[in-house]
């Protein structure tokens, strides 16, 4: 499915997938030919395009959320309007949701495989139906849960609209998609380094080869795609931002993580959020960072996701906060706390990505 967001109203339009959760605590992920006990398990409304409508919605932006479900996913319509999210161009069809199965270990780490069932159902006229409403100056928030991906792209390019994507997961279908025409990436490390063709993998292969590190992928990426901007997340070691004139990063809130299935789509949907209502790349990676960190504190996808209130709260209680303007709260500058973690640096783009760091 997909996200637009109409920037002049303040209005998100999120078109994208949704599926069901069934979600495995296990003691490490499965290997080939094991059989291992799972310790607990859930089942939860979920999908990228679900978690990011809602983590959008959470963070305080007005979101129209449109896909397919299948013949079970009341439930996942159900959601959305408990959150406050219009599900008045979602179609339910015959067949099956998208469903994961995914496994959390003991660090929070997870594992997801994903079934698309109704999410690769999208038609032309469909995406042509939705697009209807959109034009010049609005954005749409991409994911590759979906089929016709290349289709949407070049449709909404054509009508005028800037590209978000988020291209997860990494597989072939994004091969046929001109990703000239985006205007922002947000990927994480692997996603990076699978856009980049830096690490080589095959059919049979379970982990990447060749892992380039956050200033090869940048530098890749911007040679590649030289008008997009980027925001690459790293997990506990932080995010960066990077466009043709600046670099940025974010440190991470340091946390005890006990599952990290939404920490993604609560970045994404914390970050675009903040970039409609006008916030800067260096605040909008500050808000989405403390509610990522958040998010992977608690169980769950959808349950875990911070409300924008309580990201607010907790970044107040954080030394040298600096909060966004606009916010409605007071601004304290006081001295960091390189204890307390989420520190936020600037690069100029004096020799390109050479000067970033890990914190």
């Amino acid at each position: 499915m997909f996200v637009i967001q109409n920037i002049r109203s303040y209005v998100n339009y999120e078109m994208e997938n949704s599926h069901i959760d069934y979600v495995y605590a296990v003691d490490h992920f499965v290997k080939a030919g094991e059989t291992e006990t799972s310790s607990g398990m859930s089942v939860n409304p979920g999908g990228k395009g679900l978690n990011q409508s809602i983590a959008l919605a959470r963070a305080g932006v007005e979101v129209c959320h449109a896909g397919m479900v299948g013949e079970e996913g009341r439930i996942l319509i159900d959601r959305c309007i408990e959150n406050g999210v219009n599900v008045d161009r979602v179609r339910m069809i015959q067949g099956r949701s998208g469903h994961t199965i995914i496994q959390v270990d003991q660090s929070g780490e997870n594992s997801i495989l994903l079934f698309g069932g109704a999410n690769r159902c999208m038609t032309a006229s469909f995406i042509d139906e939705v697009l209807a409403d959109f034009g010049r100056g609005d954005m749409i928030l991409l994911q590759n849960e979906i089929n016709l991906l290349d289709v949407i792209i070049d449709k909404a390019y054509d009508k005028g609209l800037r590209i978000v994507l988020n291209p997860s997961p990494y597989d072939d279908a994004l091969l046929t998609c001109d990703l000239s025409k985006v205007s922002y990436f947000l990927l994480n490390e692997i996603e990076g380094a699978q856009m980049t063709e830096r690490s080589q993998t095959d059919a049979q292969a379970t982990e990447i080869t060749v892992k380039p590190g956050p200033k090869e992928i940048l530098r890749e990426i911007r040679r590649k795609y030289p008008d997009a901007k980027t925001v690459l997340t790293l997990g506990a070691e932080g995010a960066y931002y990077d466009d043709s004139e600046d670099v940025y990063y974010q440190s991470a809130f340091p946390v005890k993580a006990v599952d990290t299935t939404a920490a993604g789509d609560t970045f994404t949907g914390y970050f675009i959020a903040s970039v409609m209502n006008g916030l800067s790349p260096e605040d909008s990676l500050r808000l989405a960072s403390k509610a990522a960190s958040i998010a992977v504190t608690r169980p769950g996808a959808l349950d875990s996701i911070p409300w924008r209130k309580e990201v607010l709260e907790s970044l107040g209680g954080v030394a040298g906060v600096q909060y966004p303007p606009g916010l409605g709260l007071n601004r304290r500058r006081r001295g960091g706390d390189p204890s307390r973690g989420g520190r936020n640096s600037k690069h100029h783009r004096t020799d390109p990505v050479s000067e970033l760091h890990r914190g």
